[in-house]
């Protein structure tokens, strides 16, 4: 006897049409929040995680009224309903073990660079397979489903919310996920290693901490003989400070050696590019600072994927993904010719702006108060709101409301502990007084400024700060070619 299938209604098939947007939407992004509003119908909360646990309690509620315990199968619907049902149950799950992934992550913290066993695995798998949804499959969104959480526990450590800082945590899970995570789980989740990433910002801004974030998020395959991830997320991001090293050693460094390549090589060594595991990243700091015949052999890495120690004519492969950072003006290094232009262009499938902590606080005021909290945290080893709101006073008291914290988030750090210590912090005035905002108050104290004058000056002082014309095309709502053209001619 052929068994008939459940169909959904129309407006079973409209909520459960949002969930899937709910899904594949950025977590981070403002078309989140509105679908998730949506779904939630009846006076949404307006604080996130109210908003999230109130969803997962609809989303629930609804998947009890379509699919009772005793036919609870995808495979009872209709081919054209089953799998926006299928979407329903995996958001389900997802949640439901959320915390269990966190708990995981922070294990494998713990426990370094050997995979954890994930002790939940066969419970998770086991409800995917029990709702119809093939093996392989399960395994696959199983993976999925740890690399979200992974890259949403990492980003979310990024504190701030001013407008900027909400969009670079977007644009870090589009970096990681693209802008249609459907399109990634299809096409491009074992594929990444294609899109390199260049992060611009001043000194300080956090831009290794935005790195990591990317890195530690990529996808890992579940091994599901040995139930553990068949590599340890920590062991997958590979840092190097590129300006440490002088040319002979950093090729060294990037690419190892053979055994006499040059005095002192008494022994083979491999390079960060063999060392860096399929699943990892590699982390470039400081490559504005690389020289062009360095430049070079990066590119051959990033266009061919092979590389040869030094001294060997031995070709490596590597499978990794290139994230690189620079605290200078990218756009200038290239007007003055030494960042070779094929390098730049292989390395900006995504370009992310860091923002300075000046901009920061300039937007919303509260992300310093935010971040104060995180960092007096970190250094104590525990949130202690009283201290914080202590060492908040004396800065109100001792630095003035404009200053322009050119040490960023790194200066922030070190004005806490200076308050710790002494109870006073003026602020950085050797950069302060030397630095563009200086000039620019200089001139409007002592000079008849036109409107045009202004304009350069205050255009060439937020190029100093963020490094970019698109940032500065950003905040003064220009266009770029505006920017450019007012910079040089200041």
């Amino acid at each position: 006897m052929i068994m008939t299938k459940t169909k959904l209604t129309a407006e079973e098939r409209s909520f459960f049409e949002k969930v899937r947007l709910a899904i594949f939407a950025n977590p981070f992004s403002a078309e989140r929040t509105a679908v998730d509003r949506q779904l939630v119908k009846k006076k949404p909360p307006s604080n996130r995680k109210k908003l999230v646990d109130l969803l997962i309690k609809v989303v629930d509620k609804q998947l009890r009224q379509i699919c009772p315990e005793t036919n609870n199968s995808i495979l009872n619907f209709r081919e054209d309903d089953r799998q926006l049902v299928q979407y329903g149950i995996l958001f389900h799950l997802f949640h439901k073990y959320s915390a269990d992934f966190d708990q995981h992550i922070q294990e494998q913290i713990r426990q370094g660079d050997k995979p954890c066993p994930v002790n939940f695995a066969a419970d998770l798998l086991a409800e995917m397979v029990a709702i119809g949804i093939g093996k392989k499959e399960s395994v696959r969104f199983f993976s999925l489903f740890f690399q979200m959480r992974r890259a949403f526990y990492f980003i979310d450590q990024i504190v701030g919310n001013s407008p900027c800082m909400k969009d670079l945590r977007r644009d870090l899970w589009n970096n990681i996920f693209t802008h249609d995570i459907w399109i990634y789980d299809q096409y491009l989740c074992d594929r990444m290693e294609d899109f390199s990433t260049m992060l611009l910002g001043a000194t300080g801004t956090g831009k290794g901490l935005a790195a990591a974030a990317i890195g530690r998020s990529g996808y890992i395959l579940f091994n599901e003989k040995e139930k553990c991830f068949v590599e340890s997320f920590t062991r997958v991001f590979i840092s190097i400070n590129l300006s440490l090293y002088p040319e002979q050693l950093l090729e060294s460094e990037l690419f190892g050696h053979k055994k006499g390549a040059f005095t002192g090589a008494i022994q083979g060594h491999d390079g960060i590019f063999s060392l860096c595991a399929p699943s990892g990243s590699i982390f470039l700091d400081e490559i504005g600072e690389v020289t062009t015949p360095v430049q070079i052999k990066l590119l051959q890495v990033l266009q061919d994927r092979i590389f040869s120690p030094v001294g060997s004519h031995t070709q490596r492969r590597f499978h990794g993904r290139v994230i690189a950072a620079t605290n200078r003006s990218i756009d200038a290094l290239r007007a003055q010719k030494l960042f070779r232009d094929d390098f730049y262009y292989r390395l900006c499938s995504d370009l992310i702006h860091v923002p300075s902590l000046f901009q920061r606080i300039q937007e919303k005021q509260d992300d310093l108060d935010d971040l104060l909290a995180h960092t007096v945290q970190r250094i104590i080893g525990k949130p202690a709101p009283e201290l914080s709101r202590k060492i908040l006073n004396i800065m109100n008291q001792q630095i003035a409301n404009d200053y322009p914290w050119p040490g960023n988030v790194r200066e922030l750090e070190q004005c806490v502990r200076r308050i710790l210590l002494k109870q006073q912090y003026s602020g950085d005035t050797v950069l302060s007084a030397t630095g563009t905002s200086r000039t620019l108050d200089e001139l409007l104290m002592q000079e008849q400024l036109s409107a045009q004058q202004l304009l350069s000056k205050y255009c060439a002082l937020l190029y100093e700060k963020h490094g970019s014309y698109e940032s500065v095309a950003r905040q003064t709502r220009l266009d770029r070619r505006t920017v450019k053209k007012y910079i040089d001619s200041c």
